[in-house]
C-alpha cells in the first residue's frame, strides 16, 4: 500500500467544474487525510476555490491549462482539440507518468474513455475497457459492469468483464472469491443472446479460481444483491443504471408529494422523520457516484457530471480505495493467472454518451 495516495483531478470537468470539484476534494480529504492532490485547470479559478479550504490547499499543487473538454464534445473532437493540453488529458497523463496514482474526472464520459484508452492503453488480454461501479442492494453493495463504456462484445469479452469486476469486488469487499452473475432476461440456460449463453458456458468450464460463477441474474436480481458482481455488456448495463437512477428519483418525488398533502401526513412525517431520512440516504444516487474505468493500464474514475460536492467526494473516495488497495496490480495478477485463456476479443464499438 502506498503511504500517500496521489490523486489527479480534472478541475474543469463536469457541469460546473471547480466549484464542485474543489469542495468535493476537500470533503474526501477529511475522510482520507493521507491524500495529496494535483489539480489540472485554470489556475485563477482553482486558486479562488482553494482559498476556502486551507487544509486542501496545503496538500495540493496546480498545473495550469486554459483548455477544457466540453460536455458536448464528441470523443474524436476531444482528442483532436484537447490531446496533451486539456485538463482531462493532463490528469490522465499524470497517471501514465507516475505523478499520480489515480485520475478523477466529472467530464464528458465518451471523451474520458477515449482519452484514457489512447493515453494509458489497455492491459494485455483486455480488448475493450469497461465502466464499473458500486450498486447499493438489499444485502449491501455489488459491483456492476459494463455501465456504458463499450457497446456489444462477444462471449470472451463478457468473461474478461467477469475477471475485471471480480478484482474490483475483491478490493472493495475483501473477498477472495466473489460471486459473479451474468445479466440476462431469464435464469434459464436457454434464454438470452447467444453471446451471453456462450459466456455462461465458458465461465462454468473455466472454473476460474478468483471468482465463483452462479449463473444468470435477471434485472430485479441486481437490487436484491444476487451476486457480488453483475456482468452485462455496455448497452444493457447503461440502461439498467439509468432506469435505477430514474426510479430512485421517482420514489423520492412520490414520497415528497405524499408527505406534503395534508396536516395528518405532515404529522406522520415528523413522527417517522429518522426512517424517512434513512430511506432518502439509501435512494441518493450521489452515494454510489464514481465509476471505475477497468481494463486500462492505470486507474481512472468517472464522476457524474451533474453531481454536487458531496457526490464528487464519493467519486474521489472510490479513486482513493482503488489506489490504496492496489486494484491495478490485483487485476494484472488475475489476468496473468489465467495464462492464455483470456484472449483478446474482436473489436467492439465504444460508447460516446
Amino acid at each position: 500500500m502506498p503511504q500517500k495516495v496521489r490523486i489527479a483531478l480534472d478541475a474543469m470537468g463536469g457541469d460546473v467544474g471547480a466549484s464542485v470539484v474543489i469542495p468535493g476534494a476537500a470533503i474526501s480529504l477529511t475522510r482520507h487525510p493521507d491524500t495529496e492532490f494535483v489539480l489540472f485547470g485554470n489556475r485563477g479559478v482553482i486558486e479562488a476555490q482553494l482559498a476556502k479550504f486551507p487544509a486542501l490547499k496545503a496538500v495540493s499543487s496546480i498545473v495550469h491549462t486554459d483548455v477544457a473538454v466540453s460536455m458536448h464534445d464528441k470523443p474524436s473532437q476531444a482528442l483532436r482539440r484537447g490531446r496533451k493540453t486539456s485538463s482531462m488529458w493532463l490528469a490522465i497523463d499524470a497517471v501514465k507518468k507516475g505523478d499520480a496514482d489515480v485520475a478523477v474526472s466529472a467530464g464528458n464520459t465518451g471523451a474520458l474513455m477515449a482519452m484514457a484508452r489512447f493515453c494509458l492503453r489497455t492491459l494485455p488480454g483486455v480488448d475493450s475497457p469497461a465502466i464499473a461501479a458500486m450498486w447499493p442492494t438489499m444485502r449491501g453493495d455489488s459491483v456492476v459492469l459494463d455501465l456504458g463504456a463499450t457497446i456489444g462484445g462477444d462471449a470472451q469479452h463478457l468473461v474478461t468483464l467477469a475477471v475485471l469486476g471480480s478484482a474490483m469486488a475483491s478490493v472493495l469487499f475483501d473477498l477472495t472469491r466473489p460471486t459473479v452473475g451474468l445479466l440476462n432476461i431469464g435464469v434459464e440456460e436457454i434464454k438470452g443472446r447467444e453471446e451471453v449463453r456462450e459466456a455462461a458456458e465458458l465461465l462454468r468450464a473455466m472454473n476460474l479460481p478468483q471468482l465463483e460463477y452462479i449463473g444468470f441474474v435477471e434485472g430485479d436480481g441486481i437490487g436484491r444483491g444476487a451476486a457480488d458482481v453483475i456482468v452485462a455488456e455496455g448497452f444493457s448495463g447503461n440502461i439498467a443504471l439509468k432506469a435505477a437512477e430514474g426510479t430512485a428519483r421517482q420514489i423520492n418525488e412520490f414520497l415528497r408529494a405524499a408527505l406534503s398533502g395534508s396536516w395528518l401526513s405532515k404529522l406522520g412525517y415528523l413522527l417517522a422523520r429518522p426512517a424517512f431520512r434513512a430511506l432518502r440516504d439509501k435512494l441518493d444516487p450521489n452515494k454510489s457516484n464514481g465509476g471505475v474505468l477497468l481494463g486500462l493500464n492505470g486507474i481512472v474514475v468517472k464522476s457524474h457530471g451533474g453531481t454536487d460536492a458531496d457526490g464528487f467526494a464519493y467519486a474521489v473516495d472510490v479513486g482513493y480505495e482503488m489506489a490504496k488497495y492496489d486494484l491495478l496490480n490485483k487485476i494484472n495478477q488475475m489476468l496473468k493467472r489465467d495464462g492464455g485463456t483470456l484472449v483478446q476479443a474482436p473489436a467492439t464499438q465504444e460508447a460516446v454518451s
